[in-house]
């Protein structure tokens, strides 16, 4: 009986660091920073020592094992790194570092303390790539070898948000609506317009903090290319400074920092990239491509409760209303699960719970404001 707990458990523990190896595999062969492709390397080469690890327990108790293959949530990660980028999945995997060191906590093998401390240096080190923006800032590699902390944001949560934004807001509102009124056209009119009001809000508070932080970044590379104009010897002290902190030694690192300084037309890039972890390409992403994607996410999810109303009317468009409102909370709950690592059922049946209860109070009040008007 221990022996096939521990099976189990072996079999669980396996299956965590093939999904990290893929993912940073896959995070290497995105990322434009080649320096940082290849932390996710070396990263990825430790997960699948670890995957060996448990590989070689398993055959001790003589259990077979599949080919090592990457679980579905890890082929959807893979995906959205591939399509957005390493920044966009980071902190999620940041994130599931950290779980997989908690649970390795109590387990009793050798291993699995030593592999507590390997995922929790993983996720102080995807913490800080995901600080970085664009290009990693002065001493980062040495601060995500585990010599420093540091945390992020996440864009996947934000995405995944702002759709559940917009079906949870506009479902209370129709269904509030709905329930003081049998008038089909106020309803439509009530869920238009809050899906404008809505999205374009979230577009405009988007486009404004986007825009603010380039503008920040513009102000921050014109300061240092003053600073490279006035005083290039103490630039070049603090670019050799850079350099040591990412292990070079003392002589090593001023020779670069002399020969970057030399490099007239490169050299505010390149301090821009190591000193400010600034892109001057990127400069934090596009405001218009930020707020078109904050409109669109809630527009997305706004548009499940209000579609039967184009179609039905009465009951009969609130209860499919509800009805597919109830599959886009599902799939929101689902989409979730990529950050928390619960079960799909779970998150998902939480998800459309909690949806539903909101609606069904709005709608309830609606129905009270209704009857005391009329």
């Amino acid at each position: 009986m221990t022996n096939s707990k521990d099976a189990a458990r072996y079999l669980e523990n396996r299956q965590k660091e093939i999904d990290g190896a893929a993912l940073y595999l896959a995070l290497a062969k995105s990322e434009k920073q080649p320096q940082l492709a290849e932390v996710y390397r070396r990263l990825a080469a430790s997960e699948e020592k670890h995957a060996a690890a448990w590989e070689k327990k398993l055959n001790a108790l003589k259990v077979t094992f599949p080919d090592r293959a990457p679980s579905q949530r890890a082929r959807i990660l893979i995906w959205l790194a591939k399509r957005f980028g390493p920044q966009f999945v980071l902190p999620t995997i940041a994130g599931n570092e950290k779980a997989d060191s908690n649970a390795y906590d109590g387990q009793p093998e050798s291993e699995a303390r030593e592999f507590s401390r390997d995922e929790k240096s993983h996720a102080r080190m995807l913490s800080m790539a995901s600080n970085a923006s664009g290009g990693l800032p002065g001493g980062s590699v040495a601060q995500m070898e585990g010599r420093h902390r540091g945390g992020g944001g996440n864009a996947l949560r934000a995405a995944v948000l702002g759709a559940n934004d917009g079906l949870v807001s506009i479902l209370s509102l129709v269904m509030g609506v709905a329930g003081a009124t049998n008038d089909n056209g106020a309803v439509l009119i009530a869920g238009m317009a809050g899906l404008l009001a809505g999205a374009g809000s979230m577009a405009l508070g988007e486009w404004l903090s986007v825009q603010s932080s380039r503008e920040l970044y513009e102000n921050q590379i014109k300061i240092e290319a003053e600073e490279i104009a006035n005083s290039p010897e103490e630039e070049q002290e603090e670019l050799a400074l850079i350099y040591q902190s990412k292990g070079l030694p003392e002589d090593r690192a001023r020779e670069l920092a002399a020969h970057m300084m030399a490099d007239k037309d490169s050299i505010l890039d390149t301090l821009a990239r190591e000193e400010l972890g600034i892109d001057p390409e990127e400069l934090g992403g596009s405001a218009y491509e930020a707020a078109f994607t904050s409109f669109f996410l809630f527009a997305v999810g706004a548009v499940f409760p209000i579609f039967p109303f184009f179609f039905w009317s009465g009951s009969f468009a609130i209860y499919m209303s509800m009805a597919i409102s109830g599959v886009g909370l599902f799939i929101i709950g689902a989409a979730i699960t990529l950050m928390t690592g619960r079960g799909i059922l779970f998150s998902g049946t939480r998800q459309v719970l909690v949806g539903l209860i909101a609606a069904a109070l709005t709608y309830g009040i609606g129905r009270l404001i209704g009857v005391s008007l009329a």
